[in-house]
């Protein structure tokens, strides 16, 4: 292996995941989403990851979930999330770091990362609201995610926080994840292309119809 995908997850516990989806969700339907979300991102992640070289690795949070997380994904290496900032979390080299709530993340955006290693030490595929779905790092980076993370400025935060340790950064194709009800809009809008990446996803949306629809 030539590096490791890393996807940061929560266990999917009412009340304690996608709360901005509430309303027009309840707390036990944006948990039942969420988990529908986070099965479509693991197997696609143990899917596409090995055929890039990555291994594969899952950040959880709470860490006595880790055995659950543990026998729900045996592809991965499991382990809590802790360290004082992502890259700590991360790994030392060569390191991807997606999330859990951007089922549609095409496998392009992968291959765009990596080669985007070739010319600059940090990528960053960003998203709607001024964040990002997906960071590649070329090396361990201390203090490189050192801020407020959920921000509208985190993206840019994030570039100048590696300006500042003299690493230089990119800017992928923009993507989404899914935060607010306002997101469910792209999210179908992408059904053509990622429909066979997410198919819980779409599922659950296509059951829960009068919900998602503004």
């Amino acid at each position: 292996m030539t590096g490791t995908l890393v996807v940061f997850a929560k266990w999917p516990e009412p009340g304690a995941v996608k709360t901005r989806l509430c309303p027009p969700l309840t707390p036990e339907q944006a948990a039942a989403f969420y988990d529908a979300m986070l099965g479509d991102v693991l197997d696609a992640t143990a899917r596409e990851a090995p055929r890039r070289g990555l291994a594969l690795a899952l950040a959880v949070t709470p860490a006595e979930r880790a055995r659950d997380f543990s026998a729900r994904a045996p592809a991965y290496r499991v382990f809590a999330q802790q360290g004082a900032d992502l890259s700590q979390r991360g790994g030392a080299q060569r390191v991807l770091l997606r999330g859990s709530d951007s089922p549609a993340l095409a496998p392009e955006v992968l291959d765009a990362a990596l080669a985007a290693l070739a010319r600059v030490d940090v990528a960053l595929s960003p998203d709607r609201d001024g964040g990002y779905n997906l960071v590649a790092l070329r090396r361990f980076a201390p203090g490189l995610f050192a801020h407020a993370m959920s921000t509208s400025t985190v993206l840019d935060d994030t570039r100048t926080a590696a300006a500042r340790l003299g690493l230089a950064s990119e800017v992928l194709a923009p993507g989404f994840d899914i935060d607010t009800a306002a997101d469910f809009a792209p999210l179908r809008e992408a059904r053509p292309r990622a429909s066979a990446l997410c198919p819980r996803t779409y599922a659950w949306l296509d059951a829960h119809a009068e919900l998602t629809r503004a």
